[in-house]
């Protein structure tokens, strides 16, 4: 493993050490509790398992900002379990994969068909090759042949919603977008998401992306900078609101140090493995959480 790399905020004499991540989340649900608009007049697609449709209320057009310079965006006020959300990271952007079974988790059972895959949603769409003026590569190897030969150029994106293949796709993407920009030295992007759930995926997502943002940086001879996330439709499912009520309610802990492997160059190198977190403190969840397919 490489060296340590500190990304722990500064507090104030006399202050709470808190997440910054953690500050972030428990005020985007506050909001969504107080100003947020229920669908409940509606009909809407997602069902509980028991059958029952699964309404939300949400909020439009969140947008946070995370300074992976100061520390990693992980929230303390529910565990989260970062190699798991580093593998499924992988499995989309370095397997490029559809398989499920290529998963170490049964995150995606729910969507896969009966060969296993989840049609030609997410990897699928970053393994296609695409023809550009620099010869034909795909969306990631792109991103990687931007950042190495023209850094100053603001056309270095991903995007995963392609409308020809939604009808193949067991699930539209939710995050679907990544826009990279080069500011100096320094590598920052933006994540945008059509579709947030609040409860069991935001602070994946959050970690997810801050760490994909560190792999293209290091790789491409660059710090990384602020991730801004650009949420469409912020919500809380119905049976999620009173879990949300407790998690928030809880007391955060400062943010953890986040270490990884700094000899690697090859951004098809890094495993769930080149990544880890010291000093890690969180709330467990011990209440079930239902999820909405």
């Amino acid at each position: 493993m490489g060296e340590i790399i500190d990304f722990r905020n500064t507090h104030e004499k006399g202050t709470t050490p808190m997440s910054y991540a953690d500050q972030v989340f428990i005020q985007t649900c506050q909001d969504i509790l107080s100003k947020g608009v229920w669908d409940t007049d509606r009909p809407v697609r997602p069902r509980w398992e028991d059958g029952p449709p699964a309404h939300t209320i949400k909020l439009f057009g969140v947008v946070n900002r995370y300074d992976l310079r100061r520390e990693f965006p992980i929230i303390t006020v529910r565990k989260q379990f970062l190699k798991s959300a580093v593998d499924e990271l992988l499995w989309i952007w370095q397997k490029k994969s559809n398989d499920v079974h290529q998963l170490s988790s049964h995150i995606w059972d729910a969507w896969a068909d009966e060969n296993g895959t989840i049609g030609k949603a997410y990897g699928y769409q970053l393994g296609v090759k695409h023809h550009y003026p620099q010869g034909d590569m795909d969306q990631v190897d792109k991103v990687l042949w931007d950042l190495k030969h023209d850094p100053g150029s603001r056309r270095i994106l991903t995007n995963l919603y392609n409308h020809h293949d939604l009808s193949e796709m067991a699930l539209y993407p939710c995050a679907y977008s990544m826009t990279f920009n080069v500011s100096g030295n320094t590598l920052n992007g933006i994540l945008n998401q059509r579709s947030q759930d609040m409860l069991t995926a935001n602070g994946w997502n959050v970690m997810q992306y801050a760490v994909l943002l560190h792999m293209f940086a290091q790789v491409s001879g660059l710090e990384a900078g602020e991730l801004v996330h650009v949420i469409a439709d912020a919500h809380i499912y119905d049976r999620h609101v009173p879990i949300v009520e407790e998690i928030i309610a809880r007391k955060p802990y400062d943010a953890p140090k986040f270490i990884m492997d700094k000899t690697i160059t090859d951004f098809y190198a890094f495993t769930k493995d080149s990544f880890r977190l010291e000093g890690y403190q969180a709330h467990p969840l011990e209440a079930k959480i239902p999820v909405a397919v």
